[in-house]
């Protein structure tokens, strides 16, 4: 149906041209799944957006041939291609909150497709894209309709993308990481809506991920990207059970496994630079490099004998929701409610639970980045809750935050050497900033980046890269206690497992103590010396990471744990 030959991407750029695809050739059969699988950069996206003839024809030179039923879109003009691009061919985008229009209706968006394409009145659009949005299981559609994306959560922006791609019955359906950052209650979801309208309407499907454990649960073959290149193309079972490229074998090994508990995970140049030959089979790499049980008894043994460095004791912070006039009742959205844990020198304390539910609040309450409403915070024996702004600033020294977002949380307009060296300023540390600069380079070296990157700024860095300069950020001024909110969230899982084995290497180093935030239980596994389940502002269960993975009590937790992919 689709036959993709010797395809060549290349942007032009002022250093001269850039290839993104290098001869890519694959096909896709009637009704057939195919997963295209890869880092950041690989050519994925690339990919499929040549294939909907979306790059910008002033700066990208396309070659080789796309056939749609042995026709080269290539070749069709502009206004050919515009009829394809959904009646034939169409594309949920990989992020649905800059994909949507945010001063449009989700209902305007939808039928605005509708009524291009197939030519029908304002009232029938309506009610076709009230039943896509039955068809894609959205609630209270009606009112779906007259929401701006704004009012909607991720997983129902990312179903009205669904919908949108759907509104004109394409042949062909090209899904761009559609469930990257969606916790995995939302993305089972997803992906299972996904393989029924591909049954129902006996469509086909490119589903692109970096998660191997996403494209296993999806895809009937798989081809893997590497710079621009296909290295590896087979049927998924084939990828899974006995993958040939060394990349391909990096990229399944580096996802955490929840049956090891792994002093390092493995990462893809390990595997590139031959240090792990193709006699190794993944399991015998991961069990080389576990930890022994006795090990990890013994570790968690010296922790809990500690006196607690922080300590929570009914901790609430609750947002009014409006009311409160001529008597009526105050309403409360209860974002943490009367949560208490304490936590121990040197431990990671992982807490887990979709989003929504209250981990993230529950961070910067600790923090008083967000003033909490009741409830005892005490650090290092000492009240926070009753600190002034000044002394809270001096203990702001000991207690750092990794935010999610490492761009939106560094500023653009200030080089990575100055935004390092800022908290340093602020809190006097240091007698002159040459000693201040020398310092920020020694931080850099730290977590892998060279010296040369101090007077670069934010967007000349990858997301990986970004990350280490906020965890450098973090370190700097030597604190005892980090809290890491979503750090690893948005992360290829190549560099989400370099970032985690930074993590531990550091606190290994530093004694640094941890509150790890995740959606993701397997990461949270990994990592953890004690996990914490939290949903709808309440902590419902903790314990041993292997008891909470492999025997969960509560039913929230069961479902969190059927939902993640396995690979």
């Amino acid at each position: 149906m689709l036959e993709v030959k010797n395809l060549k991407v290349s942007f032009k750029t002022p250093n001269g041209l850039v290839e993104a695809v290098n001869n890519s050739s694959f096909t896709l059969a009637k009704g057939e799944s195919l997963g295209i699988v890869g880092e950041s950069g690989s050519g994925k996206s690339v990919t499929s957006l040549a294939i909907m003839r979306l790059h910008p024809a002033e700066n990208t030179l396309v070659s080789g041939e796309i056939l749609l039923n042995g026709i080269n879109i290539l070749n069709l003009p502009e206004d050919q291609m515009r009829h394809l691009r959904g009646n034939r061919i169409a594309m949920i985008f990989q992020e649905p909150m800059t994909s949507l229009n945010p001063v449009l209706t989700c209902g305007n968006q939808v039928t605005e497709a509708i009524r291009l394409h197939l030519r029908v009145d304002s009232t029938e659009a309506k009610q076709r894209a009230i039943k896509l949005f039955n068809e894609v299981q959205l609630p209270r559609p009606e009112a779906i309709f007259d929401s701006y994306p704004h009012e909607l959560s991720g997983g129902q922006k990312q179903r009205i993308m669904i919908a949108m791609a759907l509104s004109c019955d394409p042949e062909i359906l090209i899904a761009d990481e559609p469930t990257t950052s969606l916790d995995v209650t939302v993305q089972k979801t997803i992906i299972e809506l996904l393989h029924r309208l591909k049954a129902e309407r006996n469509m086909s499907l490119v589903f692109i991920s970096h998660d191997l454990g996403v494209i296993h649960e999806i895809a009937d073959q798989v081809i893997v990207m590497y710079k621009g290149e296909i290295v590896e193309k087979a049927r998924a079972e084939a990828i899974f059970t006995t993958p040939q490229h060394s990349y391909t074998r990096g990229l399944l090994a580096c996802r955490p496994s929840p049956n090891y508990h792994l002093k390092r995970l493995p990462v893809v140049a390990d595997f590139l630079n031959n240090k792990h030959q193709t006699s190794n089979t993944i399991e015998n790499i991961r069990s080389q490099n576990a930890y022994q049980p006795g090990e990890i008894a013994a570790h968690r043994k010296s922790l809990y004998q500690q006196q607690a460095l922080l300590q929570i004791n009914e901790l609430c912070t609750w947002f009014p929701t409006g009311g409160g006039l001529f008597g009526k009742k105050k309403d409360f959205v209860k974002a943490v409610n009367r949560v208490s844990f304490d936590v121990f020198p040197g431990e990671t304390l992982g807490l887990v639970g979709e989003s929504g539910c209250g981990k993230s609040t529950l961070g910067r309450s600790i923090l008083r980045l967000i003033e909490p409403t009741s409830g005892g915070v005490n650090f290092d024996n000492t009240n926070l809750r009753k600190l002034g702004k000044k002394d809270m600033r001096e203990m702001r020294r000991d207690i750092q935050i990794i935010f999610q977002d490492p761009y939106s949380s560094l500023n653009p307009r200030l080089t990575v050497g100055d935004s390092l060296m800022e908290p340093l300023q602020v809190h006097q540390l240091y007698e002159n900033n040459t000693k201040r600069k020398q310092r920020v380079l020694e931080l850099l070296e730290r977590v892998n980046l060279p010296p040369e990157y101090f007077n670069r700024y934010p967007h000349e860095f990858s997301g990986g890269q970004r990350q280490r300069i906020v965890i450098a950020r973090a370190l700097a001024l030597q604190p005892k206690f980090i809290i890491c909110d979503e750090s690893v969230s948005a992360l290829d899982v190549s560099v989400q497992a370099q970032v985690l084995n930074l993590l531990r290497e550091l606190q290994q180093e530093f004694k640094l103590t941890y509150i790890f935030i995740s959606h993701d239980l397997s990461v949270i596994k990994h990592i953890s010396d004690r996990v914490m389940v939290m949903n709808k502002g309440e902590i419902v269960e903790t314990g041993d990471p292997d008891d909470i993975y492999f025997h969960p009590k509560n039913e929230y937790t069961k479902k969190l744990i059927d939902s993640i992919p396995k690979s």
